[in-house]
């Protein structure tokens, strides 16, 4: 028996990066997935996808109800999406439009997105998981504010969900990847970054996605609450800042 099979996960920041590795794990173990991003691209890989600006206000209401459309009930939910982020952006230099957009596609989409399905399935009584995508900058500074804030913001919006959603068996975790090419990540000196990770390489997705699969899975995440796990390579024994402010 695979590890998900016969569930059906909603993917967000699914065309490429983390998010599309996951996806593609999902479906491995046996889960049906529905995969969003700004534009969607063909269906490809097992995974469907629908097209959701979550930038905007209204973003995640429409994806949600596509979604309940497109699958009927949703047993795992994952929070990839997050925007490019760029070296430039340092705290005295990041517009107000760049954080505005960073909060709301991570933050704001995020969490009304993960309440409006933990209410779905606490409502459908089924035993869901739903899955965040923080970063190991939730409490390390990156020279990025409005990235930092934004993810520590969700790991605190994890918790909470975590705690009132428990009793009701659905689980809510994080994970807080370290350097992970591609997606939103973009470094200009990404050979000095890698010069201070303890295993030698930066990640991929798919280290990312082995343990979502692992932490959705009843097999293997059954007990676990509210909890953060960190795939960094050992960069958070590490101490880098990568531009200056």
């Amino acid at each position: 028996m695979k590890l998900l099979e016969g569930e059906t996960a909603l993917v967000t920041g699914c065309a490429g990066g983390i998010g599309r590795g996951i996806a593609k794990a999902l479906i491995a173990e046996g889960a049906k997935v529905l995969g969003s991003d700004i534009v969607a691209p063909p269906a490809e890989d097992g995974i469907d996808f629908l097209a959701a600006d979550l930038s905007k206000r209204d973003g995640w209401k429409g994806l949600l109800d596509g979604a309940k459309g497109r699958l009927s009930s949703i047993s795992l939910f994952v929070h990839a999406a997050s925007p490019r982020r760029l070296e430039i952006d340092t705290p005295l230099s990041v517009s107000e439009e760049t954080w505005d957009t960073m909060m709301d596609i991570n933050l704001r989409s995020g969490f009304f997105l993960a309440r409006e399905v933990g209410r779905h399935m606490r409502d459908g009584k089924i035993k869901g998981r739903i899955l965040i995508i923080t970063s190991q900058h939730r409490i390390t500074p990156r020279n990025l504010v409005h990235y930092s804030a934004a993810k520590a913001g969700m790991t605190m919006m994890m918790k909470e969900l975590a705690r009132v959603l428990a009793p009701d068996g659905i689980r809510v975790n994080a994970i807080a990847p370290g350097a992970i090419p591609g997606g939103g990540f973009v470094a200009d000196n990404l050979s000095d970054l890698v010069a201070q990770i303890p295993l030698g390489r930066a990640g991929t997705p798919d280290d990312i996605a082995q343990m979502a699969v692992a932490m959705l899975s009843e097999r293997f995440g059954r007990y676990l609450v509210g909890t953060t796990v960190e795939i960094d390579g050992g960069l958070g024994l590490m101490s880098w800042i990568p531009s200056k402010a």
